[in-house]
């Protein structure tokens, strides 16, 4: 039997012949005995289809197929028939049967996967993903993705690869990887904010990156990953960061359209939480958020971050006007990092004396976008002038000579930019109404899983 003739199982349901000889392969599904002949359902990427093994036609591969288990992968080869009993209309009529691979006695139960707990699952990935359902998401993930880079391309932006070993803390604070490099310390990229930048500074002018990114964030919430796929695009010669946040909100709902496109039957098959339509989105400021907060008994001090609690009911009272995406723009100073512009800066202010004496409810340029009370993107204008970065960084405790070489980059010419990150998993976990972002992460990671 050569494998290189196989057939994917949807290519025969569709277009095979009836009385042509095919071999398929995959893995086995379901076995029925009855006597005489067994039924044995192969499935592979594309589907699912019928397996008939006489004993009369071949009593050689009769024996086989009756001592198949589940999971098991197997070739056949035979002649196709037209069936209305069987999966497609159609099955194979076995000639020969060759076992691959033996599956070993399954420790999850694949087709039921709600009857085993999301540990014991992500313990047996491999076995799990072979569940429709759960293979889904990350198709959908990975249209989602082609559709954003093909988004970017078309629109000018250039795709980057950046390091994700780094000398410095990318953004300051403690959420940070400590790797030993050779003789000295390193660490994980939290983002590849610095080297966006640069890539604008360099001349590129617009960027892009789908690439992992790292937090050591020691949350064990059904919403936080410590590593994550980050859809990154920085862009230069922006009027303001309303730029910036058009661009995000563009790219968000070009990966949802595209994600529903392809997949919009199967997602409503599946998930019962799904949106089904495009999302509307609102952009609102922190200002006018804090109002609406505290008109529903949710009160904010002017310095302050949109805690959980704040971003599920900010999501649910514009969900119920209609808009599943919301952005809020000019988060206080006190809660961006270092390099974002503050709005002294961005609207009118003189350098470097527009970040002096910075408050912690200082209006920023900047943004976070809520998809149905989460946060899956965050972004805003950056912080163009080496003397203001300098005070800037000074003002978050940070030590500018640990930013050197990326403060040094500002004094050769560097244009007015701004940019964004969007997490892919928290997109596709808003998307569907998952659970657990853990579902979302082909292997995820979190303070006490590091495998498989």
């Amino acid at each position: 039997m050569r494998m290189r003739e196989r057939k994917p199982v949807e290519w025969l349901l569709r277009e095979g012949k009836p009385g042509e000889e095919y071999t398929v392969a995959g893995w086995v599904d379901a076995v029925r005995r009855h006597g005489g002949v067994v039924f044995v359902v192969v499935r592979d990427r594309t589907g699912r289809m019928q397996l008939v093994v006489k004993k009369n036609v071949s009593k050689e591969a009769w024996k086989k197929a009756r001592k198949l288990s589940l999971e098991s992968v197997i070739a056949a080869r035979g002649v196709l028939t037209e069936s209305k009993a069987a999966l497609g209309g159609r099955e194979l009529q076995v000639r020969e049967l060759e076992v691959l691979s033996e599956a070993a006695p399954l420790p999850i139960d694949i087709k039921n996967p709600e009857k085993t707990t999301l540990a014991k699952r992500l313990d047996y990935r491999w076995l799990d993903l072979r569940n429709p359902r759960n293979k889904l998401i990350f198709l959908i993930e990975s249209e989602m993705a082609r559709a954003a880079r093909e988004w970017f391309r078309r629109h000018g932006f250039v795709e980057i690869f950046t390091s994700k070993l780094v000398g410095s803390a990318t953004e300051g604070g403690a959420e940070v990887f400590p790797v030993l490099y050779f003789d000295k310390q390193a660490f994980l990229a939290q983002s590849p904010q610095l080297y966006k930048q640069m890539g604008v500074i360099a001349g590129f002018e617009k960027v892009f990156e789908i690439a992992p990114a790292f937090r050591a964030e020691p949350h064990h919430t059904t919403r936080h990953l410590t590593e994550y796929t980050s859809v990154d695009f920085e862009m230069g010669f922006i009027d303001s960061y309303m730029d910036v946040l058009e661009t995000a909100l563009q790219v968000i709902i070009e990966m949802v359209k595209a994600a529903l496109e392809k997949y919009r039957d199967e997602i409503k098959e599946y998930f019962p939480d799904a949106i089904l339509e495009v999302p509307r989105y609102k952009i609102i400021s922190m200002e006018e958020a804090r109002d609406i907060l505290a008109a529903h008994g949710k009160e904010l001090p002017p310095d302050a971050d949109l805690d959980s609690e704040a971003e599920r009911l900010l999501g649910k009272i514009m969900s119920e006007q209609g808009y599943h995406i919301v952005a809020v723009t000019r988060y206080p100073w006190a809660c961006r990092p270092f390099y974002t512009m503050p709005c002294t800066c961005g609207e009118g202010g003189s350098f470097p004396e527009c970040c002096e004496n910075l408050r912690p409810d200082t209006p920023t340029c900047s943004f976070d976008i809520l998809f149905r009370g989460l946060e899956v993107a965050t972004g805003g204008q950056r912080q163009h002038n080496p003397e203001c970065l300098v005070k800037q960084l000074k003002n978050k405790g940070l030590h500018p000579e640990s930013f050197k070489w990326y403060i040094e980059m500002f004094r050769h010419g560097a244009p007015p930019h701004g940019g964004a990150g969007i997490g892919l998993e928290r997109v596709t976990m808003q998307l569907l109404g998952l659970k657990n972002i853990r579902e979302a992460r082909l292997t995820p990671r979190d303070p006490e899983r590091l495998t498989p």
